[in-house]
């Protein structure tokens, strides 16, 4: 019998502090090869840094993290975040205007913002138009990244965060701003993303339970750093854990595999 594939992402017991006061505490959250995760909360409940810690971006006050087999602390992160495909604002912001969207997808090879200061190859930037091109939007190849629209970016995000063939991919509210074709095109696109079986493990963080792509496969509910529902996501997106989560009498339905939440 062969043994159990060791899981991707493995928290045990995490707690993290920041300026002296916990955002996150006694979490334990286990992310395993096939896997579609959407982290799911109100605003300050720790999604974004459960993230961080997953991206190898933040280190753990208490607890264990461990990220594609290596704990935090005992790892160069460095080489680990290459392993990773990120999206995230932090970043977004950090790409330099003038950059075109393919050479912004392209960087990704090196971990890097700009294409100045490494050697890439035809093999590189024949990958990063064909990113571009499986998500709808080679059009944008030759367009500076900072004429985009919102959606677009994001999309350009999605297409960097796959550059690498990466082993874990993590999207931190890659619709937050985007309308409503924005967003439909992006969960579009992460559909297919998590119908396909060589798409690595995927999580999702997001405010709104509308934006969670179908495929996606299990929640993790914050309230206040603390986790008040794990599983399988219809087990656990249910009206009772997101009344919990929110405060607040919640109704929660599903259709054709999407969302709907509401006040009761």
């Amino acid at each position: 019998m062969r043994p159990e594939p060791a899981p991707v992402v493995r928290f045990e017991a995490v707690g993290l502090d920041k300026a002296g006061a916990p955002v996150l505490e006694g979490i334990d959250w286990t992310v395993r090869a096939g896997e579609r995760w959407v982290l799911v909360g109100p605003n300050g409940s720790g999604k974004t840094s459960t993230v961080m810690l997953a991206a190898a971006y933040d280190h753990p006050t208490r607890g264990v993290v461990r990220v594609l087999g290596h704990r935090l602390g005992r790892v160069d992160v460095r080489a680990l975040r290459l392993r990773i495909g990120l999206v995230s604002a932090s970043i977004g912001k950090l790409l330099r205007p003038g950059v075109s969207a393919a050479d912004v997808v392209m960087t990704a090879r090196f971990g890097a913002l700009e294409p100045w200061w490494h050697q890439y190859g035809e093999d590189d930037r024949l990958r990063a138009r064909k990113l571009l091109d499986d998500g709808g939007f080679g059009y944008l190849a030759e367009r500076p990244f900072g004429v985009l629209s919102e959606g677009e970016r994001q999309q350009v995000q999605l297409a960097r965060a796959l550059m690498n063939d990466p082993e874990l991919v993590l999207l931190d509210e890659p619709a937050a701003g985007l309308d409503v074709g924005g967003r439909e095109r992006l969960v579009r696109r992460l559909a297919q993303l998590a119908d396909d079986p060589s798409t690595p493990p995927m999580v999702f963080v997001t405010h709104h339970v509308e934006e969670i792509p179908p495929g996606f496969t299990h929640a993790l509910v914050l309230r206040a750093g603390r986790a008040v529902g794990q599983g399988p996501l219809p087990d656990t997106l249910t009206s009772a854990t997101m009344s919990e989560a929110f405060g607040l009498a919640l109704r929660v339905e599903e259709e054709g595999g999407r969302f709907t939440c509401r006040a009761t």
